[in-house]
């Protein structure tokens, strides 16, 4: 069958079933107030190495921005929590929707840590954590995307082979749709071509 992505029942439940695993982005902020945030998003990536740039997207724009894309936006910084086996339960606690003035690492139980370079707490369970630094937002249809260059990581050295992160350590989650996540411990390799 081809169509328009709409022929396909929603275009969000077509693009989230198709486009997997995604990473999850398990975003940390503070309010201009000093409330804690800390919200998963999946559509979420690596922008470029040069100068180092994640990204994630939050649905609302404007005045009805979710609580992380705003604090972001206001406060200028963020964390990036990489969710691995371990603090999944914890990630999907963080996702349900809760008011703004909702401490949501007291609701998940994980301890929030003080970061280096920005004032967003970071996530202390995380095995890999990167401060972000507002680059850029971007308005698309009825999404948010937020743009941070990494300014500091904070990496478990278990997850170090040679002093280079080790993929095969690393086990993180992604998000398939619907309720389903992959774990990457099924892997295979192909040498990329000359």
């Amino acid at each position: 069958m081809d169509g328009p992505p709409d022929a396909f029942g929603s275009p969000y439940r077509l693009l989230s079933g198709a486009v997997v695993p995604r990473p999850i982005a398990w975003v940390s902020t503070r309010a201009p107030d000093g409330t804690r945030n800390l919200a998963p998003y999946s559509f979420s990536n690596v922008v470029t190495p040069d100068p180092p740039t994640l990204l994630f997207s939050a649905s609302g724009t404007g005045d009805d921005r979710k609580d992380t894309a705003r604090n972001a936006v206001e406060t200028g910084e963020f964390v990036w929590n990489v969710v691995t086996a371990d603090v999944a339960e914890a990630m999907n606690e963080t996702s349900a929707t809760l008011p703004p003035e909702t401490d949501e690492f007291e609701r998940a139980g994980v301890t929030p840590a003080a970061g280096v370079a920005v004032d967003a707490p970071r996530v202390a369970e995380a095995r890999v954590s990167f401060e972000c630094r507002l680059a850029e937002t971007l308005d698309v249809g009825v999404f948010t995307v937020v743009l941070g260059e990494v300014v500091h990581a904070h990496v478990d050295e278990s997850l170090l082979t040679d002093g280079k992160m080790d993929t095969r350590k690393l086990d993180a989650v992604g998000r398939m749709a619907g309720s389903d996540y992959a774990r990457t411990t099924d892997r295979f390799s192909m040498e990329r071509p000359p």
